[in-house]
């Protein structure tokens, strides 16, 4: 479904990312994992179009999305969860999905789409006329995650979800992410809680200082001791 063949990419003279390569399949849910500032943010405003790469290839289901800016990238259905979530605090709830539903595909099945992410988050059905600057953070990162689901994607990039909340929202956010996944989306996330990232992808890549060091299913690179030791702290 995505592919990316040796990406650099950066922000003016600092290059964040050094010829990446990676792959994820249609179905799967994959993490990128690694310490703060290997280029996991970086990564993910390449592939949605939010920085256009210095160098390499985008592919998205055949089509090559190198350089396509980001509405172009949401329209052929990938959508972005951004660190911090970027919520528009003084707009309710309600006028937040309705940004995430802005392309004219995704306007002609907005209310089948609202009614899958009440469905999905019900307190955000009951916060529907509360602005989201007043939400929990736990209710923030719902209302983000709700939102990229109304631009129907196929392909959902979650930046750092859980940064910011307390523990016991951190179990409760991945437990709302695997809900998604059910719900038949393909997933790509970068995460720095390695540990729980591990529990919930199949797959996973740790980037370290802009390059990918090692791939593996998620069970097997939980078990190196390299990766025990140093990011789940055991």
């Amino acid at each position: 479904m995505l592919e990316l063949s040796q990406v650099t990419a950066g922000y003016g003279a600092f290059t964040a990312l050094w010829d990446v390569s990676l792959r994820v399949a249609i179905g799967e849910a994959v993490a990128v994992v690694g310490p703060n500032g290997a280029g996991k943010t970086t990564l993910l405003r390449a592939i949605s179009g939010l920085i256009a790469p210095r160098a390499g290839r985008i592919a998205f289901e055949g089509a090559d999305l190198t350089g396509h800016p980001a509405y172009d990238i949401v329209a052929h259905g990938i959508a972005h969860v951004p660190e911090g979530r970027r919520l528009f605090p003084l707009l309710t709830v309600a006028e937040n999905l309705k940004m995430g539903a802005f392309l004219p595909t995704a306007r002609a099945h907005f209310r089948e789409s609202l009614e899958r992410v009440y469905t999905l988050f019900p307190v955000l059905a009951e916060r529907q006329r509360q602005r989201a600057g007043s939400l929990s953070g736990g209710e923030q990162q719902m209302l983000a995650v709700g939102r990229a689901l109304m631009s129907r994607p196929k392909l959902i990039l979650f930046d750092e979800p859980s940064m910011g909340l307390a523990p016991v929202m951190v179990l409760r956010l991945f437990d709302m992410i695997a809900r998604v996944r059910e719900g038949g989306f393909t997933i790509l996330i970068v995460e720095q809680n390695v540990r729980q990232v591990l529990k919930l992808v199949d797959r996973a890549y740790l980037l370290e200082v802009g390059r990918i060091k090692v791939e593996g299913r998620a069970a097997d690179l939980a078990e190196q001791d390299f990766v025990r030791q140093a990011y789940v702290g055991l």
